[in-house]
């Protein structure tokens, strides 16, 4: 992992494409603007795991148990 420090309104650029501003640092809370072409997905980390979950239970058995039965 790279560790990197910056203030208020410092960025920092990913793969020539992605740059990340930090907005605002309250307290123990930063806010970060992120500017991303829109075919590169951006999610907070528990969302990502969300999704990642539901896709794992969709291609379970149940989930193929539950198409069948839809489809006869």
């Amino acid at each position: 992992m790279l560790a990197l420090s910056r203030k208020k309104n410092e960025a920092l650029i990913i793969n020539n494409n992605i740059e990340i501003t930090i907005l605002e640092i309250k307290g123990e809370q930063v806010k970060l603007g992120i500017s991303a072409p829109k075919e590169v997905p951006v999610y907070r980390k528990e969302v990502y795991v969300q999704i990642q979950d539901a896709n794992k239970e969709a291609v379970s058995t149940e989930g193929l148990d539950a198409l069948k039965d839809l489809f006869g």
